[in-house]
């Protein structure tokens, strides 16, 4: 069975920083793309963050300079590094494993539950 692990999510204040991680089990996750997405209230999830099976990294604008992806493929967790936390990065936080093909990411059916992070004073 497949299970993907979120962790790592809390309350920190702008400015702050958090380290996210999502343990894989029952896959090989250095076969996968992985992707990590967020939802706020009221909006749409979005794709944040992104690692290809060769460890290169995409982020969306907003993320850049402050989010860092990388994976450890032996320990079958992928980290998501997020620093100079603003209240807008306040969501659920998910990771995925997926595929990119042609230069995007396409989610697969493997999702975690979730780790919430807030930002805020």
């Amino acid at each position: 069975q497949v299970q993907l692990v979120e962790s790592g999510g809390g309350l920190v204040q702008p400015g702050g920083s958090l380290r996210l991680s999502c343990a894989a089990s029952g896959i090989t996750i250095r076969n996968f793309a992985v992707g990590w997405y967020r939802q706020a209230p009221e909006k749409q999830r979005e794709l944040v963050a992104s690692i290809q099976r060769n460890g290169i990294t995409n982020y969306i604008d907003s993320v850049k300079g402050r989010f860092t992806l990388s994976r450890d493929d032996a320990e079958k967790t992928i980290y998501l590094q997020m620093n100079s936390l603003k209240p807008e990065d306040t969501a659920v936080y998910t990771c995925n494993a997926g595929n990119y093909y042609s230069g995007t990411y396409y989610p697969g059916s493997s999702w975690g539950r979730g780790t919430q992070v807030t930002v805020s004073t």
